[in-house]
């Protein structure tokens, strides 16, 4: 490739690479799926180092055929799961998406997804920008306790 060709690529990709910038993604894993299983989850600590707040407005996989924002609010003594139609992530702050909490649900998985492989997902965000992320499966208890069957 000739040195110019890599300047003005260089410099078209600028403006991405500097949106990209402000947001970093650390710790993500997807959850493994029992036998049987549908749904998974992805659990990640989303980082702004930008000035502005930014806001997830959704998620895909080619994992599943639905993904959604979702959040765990306590409704009385149970323990509800809902669909949120973004997330916020605060200028100079992280937001951190974990069980019992807000995640990207992924329902009607394609095939199980086993400790060891990988999922890409992509999150968009108000602003248009998308950032794909290859995503490891962990085998996780749910956060609940382990309860044994009699």
């Amino acid at each position: 490739m000739k040195l110019n060709t890599i300047l003005l690529t260089a410099l078209a990709l600028a403006p991405l690479s500097a949106a990209n910038a402000a947001i970093d993604v650390n710790d993500a894993y997807a959850r493994a799926t029992p036998p049987n299983a549908t749904t998974s989850a992805v659990f990640a600590t989303i980082e702004n180092t930008g000035d502005e707040t930014r806001t997830l407005v959704s998620a895909s996989s080619q994992a599943s055929s639905i993904v959604e924002l979702h959040d765990v609010i306590m409704d009385g003594d149970v323990m509800k799961m809902r669909q949120v139609n973004s997330i916020i992530i605060p200028a100079k702050g992280h937001t951190t998406l974990k069980p019992g909490s807000l995640h990207i649900m992924l329902l009607d998985v394609n095939t199980p997804m086993k400790e060891g492989d990988n999922i890409n997902v992509e999150l968009t965000f108000a602003n248009g920008e998308v950032q794909a992320l290859t995503v490891p499966v962990k085998k996780v208890m749910s956060g609940m306790k382990h309860h044994s069957h009699h």
